[in-house]
């Protein structure tokens, strides 16, 4: 009984790694889908689609099936640790934000909900720093190692700067006052990651007060 109390104390960090490695695998998949999708209509310009169609298919199969297989994992480890779901289902309630994103904000930030909005953003590589040397010495870019998550909330930032009514006029804003594309889709996405952050607050302030 004791080493089960000690496995269950450990479970949400444990459900947290596997999360991690679970939509990693996820996203190296989905590069690869894109990789071989890209090929295969390489393949069918050049006419070679007779000779490698059999072989692309079932190697976009492969990969399609792995992705499915990884996705249920990833549905089941969220299922399986009620604070992970009910982060997730809040998380999702920010219009625009889908089972994918949600998903690699929890992996990649699970202090979200306990951060200031500038330390959300910056975790995710969407605030820009300012060089200190070198060629692009003064010129500023985001950085940050989670470079998978940055990206899931780059394109998810596209779709929300032309369809989202507040995020759009964020955008509208920036794009007025001739700002590069990169500018614009990297606010909207450091928007996008406040938000989810303090959406995240209510929730863990009023467990604390219970507790």
């Amino acid at each position: 009984m004791a080493f089960r109390t000690d496995a269950e104390q450990g479970l949400p960090q444990e459900k947290l790694r596997l999360l991690r490695v679970l939509t990693s695998k996820r996203t190296q998949l989905v590069e690869i889908g894109k990789r071989l999708l890209a090929q295969i209509k390489a393949h069918g310009r050049l006419g070679w689609a007779e000779m490698s169609g059999a072989m692309d298919a079932e190697l976009r199969g492969l990969a399609d099936h792995q992705i499915a297989e990884l996705e249920m994992r990833v549905e089941q480890t969220m299922i399986l640790a009620d604070d992970l779901a009910t982060t997730s289902g809040i998380l999702r309630s920010v219009p625009g934000t889908g089972p994918v994103a949600s998903t690699m904000l929890i992996a990649e930030t699970p202090g979200l909900g306990q951060l200031s909005a500038a330390k959300a953003a910056a975790l995710v590589g969407l605030v820009a720093i300012a060089h200190d040397n070198g060629a692009m010495r003064g010129k500023r870019a985001v950085k940050g190692e989670r470079r998978q998550l940055r990206h899931v909330m780059f394109q998810a930032a596209l779709v929300a700067s032309h369809h989202n009514p507040i995020l759009k006029t964020v955008a509208d804003r920036l794009r007025a006052a001739g700002k590069p594309h990169k500018v614009v889709i990297t606010a909207v996405a450091s928007k996008r990651v406040t938000v989810a952050n303090a959406r995240c607050k209510p929730r863990r302030k009023s467990a604390n007060q219970a507790a």
